[in-house]
């Protein structure tokens, strides 16, 4: 591989640019008319015209010279200046600048940007289909690479955002009720971090930064929104029966350890295995119970 061809690869770099205060080419502007109005009053008052005419043309060109030069630059806004189509270097000093007229000027935003992307349907690590949307808060930090080397660096910001946001949400799953897992919707902190991570590096060669960025919508695509919402339910009614057996066999153990201790009655096999059944039911049912009086034994 030639050196040509090595250049080729290698990305540009913003370098600080040298340009002129602007104030002190508009008094230099105010001087060449000053002069051309002096040359103008000679010419008036019967002074020799050759000397006035050549005064004024001077002045007129310098006026026409200088004007042409000026440009303004707001705060956090930068000015690419080109020489014939190669890079010069950029301004970021603010107010009233002025550079030769043959150098030209292409003007980019250094402030931040706050992005919403549109809605869009991916699949998560499960094959879920879900709806997925990012806020995105980026800048330019590197307005060579900006501007020469992405045609179109805010459609591109458009492009990779909805690359990443797809990215992350086919690598995890959308919810696990088991939590055993990393998830989009029980992980913002985390996976809105890889996002970033994610962002960051795609939009690198933009000379892009990305300060914040988050999930604003995160949901079921909706022909499956009823199905999964069943499944929640029914996951979470057997999680919370699981929950209510573990602890009412913990409180028949308890009980039945003190009722030993303390001599309170004498349990044989079948008493221990009917009260067992009765405190099970009494524990786990969803319905007041009852008390039953009985006035014979267990074995009439």
């Amino acid at each position: 591989m030639t050196d040509e061809s090595n250049n080729s690869l290698i990305a540009s770099r913003e370098i600080a640019a040298r340009s002129f205060n602007g104030y002190l080419m508009l008094f230099i502007m105010l001087a060449s008319m000053a002069g051309f109005a002096w040359g103008l009053l000679n010419a008036i008052g019967g002074a020799g015209p050759g000397a006035n005419i050549v005064a004024m043309g001077f002045s007129t060109a310098i006026f026409l010279f200088v004007s042409i030069g000026f440009y303004m630059l707001q705060p956090n806004q930068g000015a690419a200046l080109t020489l014939f189509g190669s890079y010069q270097g950029t301004d970021r000093n603010e107010g009233l600048r002025w550079m030769w007229p043959w150098i030209g000027k292409a003007k980019i935003s250094l402030r931040a940007n706050n992005l919403i992307s549109e809605k869009i349907k991916v699949n998560d690590l499960r094959g879920n289909p879900i709806e997925m949307a990012a806020q995105v808060v980026w800048r330019v930090t590197d307005t060579a690479q900006a501007l020469f080397d992405i045609d179109d660096y805010k459609a591109f910001v458009l492009a990779q955002i909805e690359a990443a946001v797809r990215t992350i949400g086919a690598r995890y799953p959308y919810d696990d009720f088991t939590h055993q897992e990393v998830t989009l919707r029980g992980n913002h902190d985390q996976v809105g971090g890889e996002l970033r991570l994610e962002l960051m590096e795609r939009l690198r060669v933009a000379g892009i930064t990305v300060d914040e960025c988050g999930f604003t919508h995160l949901a079921y695509a909706q022909e499956i929104a009823g199905a999964m919402l069943r499944r929640q339910q029914a996951e979470a009614v057997v999680a919370a029966r699981k929950t209510l057996v573990e602890g009412a066999v913990g409180m028949v153990e308890m009980a039945l350890e003190m009722l030993s201790a303390k001599n309170v009655v004498e349990l044989d096999d079948e008493r221990r295995a009917a009260m067992v059944s009765n405190l099970m039911v009494v524990l786990c049912g969803e319905r007041d119970t009852q008390p039953v009086v009985n006035t014979g034994t267990l074995y009439s």
